[in-house]
C-alpha cells in the first residue's frame, strides 16, 4: 500500500474497506448537499457533485459499472426532466405567469382570502403541469408582484409557493423529479399514476389551504391598499394550446407504450422554435432553460448516492422500511421516506429508498413518494425548491421571510395531517382499483 503524508491509500483498483467506503460515500454526499445549499459565489450543483462522483468512482466506493447503470437508469428521467424545464421557460416567456397574476389579481376584487384562493389554484395547477421547479422559479416572483400591486401582505401568497411546490406535486410524473424516479419504479402507466394519486392530491391541497387561511388570519385580514386591475390579461393562446396539447400527449403516450419524454419534448420544442424565430430568445438560451447542469447535477448525485447505497445504507433501509401494503405500513413507509428527506434531502432519500420499496409493488413506491415529496415542507433542507425559493423571497423582501421559526411552525401544523391524510386517501384508492 502506497504512503502520501502518513496517510495509508488504496492503490488504483482496490476496494475500499466497507466501512472507509461508506464513510467517504456519506461525507462526500453530505458535502455536495452542503454546496448545493449554500451555492458559493452562484456556482451550479455540479460543481461539486461531478467531482464527487468521480472520487467514490476512483476510490473504489463503487464500481464503474455499478455506476454507470445507475446513471444509465436516470437518464431517461433526466432527459424528461430537462424537457420540462424547458418547457415551463418558454410558457414563462410567452406570458403565462405574468397572465396567471394579472387575472388573479382581478378576480380576487380586493379581497385577501380570494387572492390566496387564486394563488393556491394557479400554483397547484402550475405544479402539476410544469413541475414543482416552474412553481418556485417562474410563479413565486409573479405572485410576489401580484401581492405588491394591490397592497396585500405577501407572506401568505408567496409561502403558499413554497408549500404547493411540494403538496401539489404529488399528481403527475412530470410534477416532480422524484415523481419521474417513482413513475419508473412502480411499473405504472403515467394516466394510472395519476389517477391513484388525484386523491392524495386534492386532500393535500385542501388541508394546506385551510390551515394556511388560520395561520396567516392576521395577515389576510389586512386587506389591501390598491384597487385590481381594470382589465382581464390577454390570453397567451398559442403557448397555453400547445401545453394543453402536450397534456394529451402525455396521456396518447402512456397508451401507446411509448415514454411521456417524447411529448414533453415535443411541446418544448415547438415553444422553443417559436421563441428563436420571433427572436425573443437564442438557442443559447435555449439550451440553458433545459437546465444542462442541473440535470448533470443529478446524474452526479445518482452514482454518489449508489455509493452510499452499495457500503450500507441499503442494508440498514431494508432492516428498518417495513414490508406490505396495508394502511400502518403505508404510514410507516410516508413517515420514514419524510424523515429521511429532512436529513438528506428529498432526492438522495428517493434514489434511496424506492429500490427498496419497488420489491413491494406500487403501494411502498407511492407511500414513499407521499414522504419525500410533504416532508420537505417541514424544513428548508428538505427539498432543493425549498432552498431557492427562500433565496428568491429574500431577494424580494425581508417581510416575504420570517424565518426558520415561522416556516417550521407552519410544517409542523401541515406535514404530519398531509401525510396520514394523503396515505390513507392512496390506501383507499389501492384498494378500489
Amino acid at each position: 500500500m502506497p504512503h502520501h503524508g502518513g496517510v495509508v491509500l488504496p492503490r488504483a483498483g482496490v476496494p475500499l474497506n466497507t466501512t472507509v467506503a461508506e464513510i467517504l460515500a456519506v461525507t462526500l454526499l453530505l458535502a455536495v448537499l452542503a454546496f448545493a445549499v449554500a451555492r458559493p459565489r452562484g456556482w451550479p450543483e455540479a460543481v461539486a457533485a461531478v467531482p464527487a462522483a468521480a472520487v467514490v468512482v476512483g476510490a473504489g466506493a463503487v464500481t464503474p459499472a455499478a455506476a454507470w447503470e445507475e446513471t444509465r437508469s436516470l437518464l431517461p428521467v433526466v432527459g424528461f426532466l430537462a424537457a420540462v424545464l424547458l418547457l415551463a421557460q418558454m410558457c414563462a416567456d410567452e406570458g403565462v405567469f405574468e397572465a396567471a397574476g394579472q387575472a388573479v389579481a382581478r378576480a380576487c376584487r380586493g379581497r385577501t382570502d380570494r387572492l390566496l384562493g387564486g394563488v393556491f389554484a394557479v400554483a397547484a395547477a402550475v405544479t402539476a403541469v410544469l413541475s414543482l421547479d416552474a412553481t418556485v422559479v417562474l410563479l413565486t416572483p409573479v405572485v410576489f408582484a401580484t401581492a405588491t400591486r394591490l397592497g396585500a401582505r405577501s407572506r401568505p401568497h408567496v409561502y403558499a409557493c413554497t408549500h404547493l411546490a411540494n403538496s401539489a406535486s404529488l399528481l403527475l410524473p412530470v410534477s416532480n423529479l422524484t415523481n419521474l424516479l417513482a413513475l419508473e419504479a412502480s411499473g405504472l402507466s403515467f394516466t394510472r399514476f395519476a389517477l391513484v394519486m388525484a386523491p392524495a392530491w386534492l386532500v393535500s391541497i385542501a388541508i394546506e389551504f385551510l390551515v394556511f387561511r388560520r395561520f396567516f388570519a392576521a395577515d389576510l385580514a389586512a386587506g389591501t391598499t390598491k384597487p385590481p386591475p381594470a382589465e382581464w390579461p390577454r390570453v397567451p393562446v398559442f403557448a397555453l394550446t400547445v401545453l394543453g396539447l402536450t397534456l394529451a400527449g402525455f396521456v396518447v403516450t402512456s397508451l401507446l407504450g411509448l415514454e411521456p419524454a417524447w411529448a414533453a419534448g415535443a411541446g418544448a420544442l415547438v415553444l422553443a422554435v417559436r421563441a428563436v424565430a420571433r427572436r425573443t430568445t437564442t438557442v443559447r438560451g435555449v439550451v440553458g432553460a433545459a437546465g444542462p447542469l442541473f440535470c448533470l447535477f443529478v446524474l452526479a448525485l445518482g452514482v454518489v448516492v449508489q455509493a452510499v447505497l452499495d457500503n450500507g445504507l441499503e442494508a440498514a433501509l431494508s432492516r428498518v422500511l417495513p414490508v406490505g401494503t396495508g394502511l400502518p405500513t403505508l404510514l410507516a413507509i410516508a413517515a420514514i421516506a419524510a424523515a429521511l428527506a429532512n436529513l438528506v434531502n428529498n432526492l438522495p432519500a428517493t434514489l434511496a429508498l424506492l429500490p427498496i420499496a419497488a420489491e413491494g409493488g406500487p403501494g411502498p413506491v407511492l407511500a414513499v413518494l407521499i414522504g419525500v415529496n410533504l416532508g420537505p415542507n417541514l424544513t428548508y433542507v428538505g427539498s432543493l425548491a425549498t432552498l431557492l425559493w427562500r433565496r428568491i423571497v429574500r431577494h424580494h423582501g425581508a417581510d416575504a421571510d420570517s424565518g426558520l421559526g415561522e416556516f417550521t411552525r407552519l410544517g409542523l401544523l401541515t406535514v404530519p395531517t398531509t401525510l396520514v391524510a394523503a396515505t390513507v386517501a392512496l390506501w383507499a384508492m389501492l384498494a378500489t382499483l
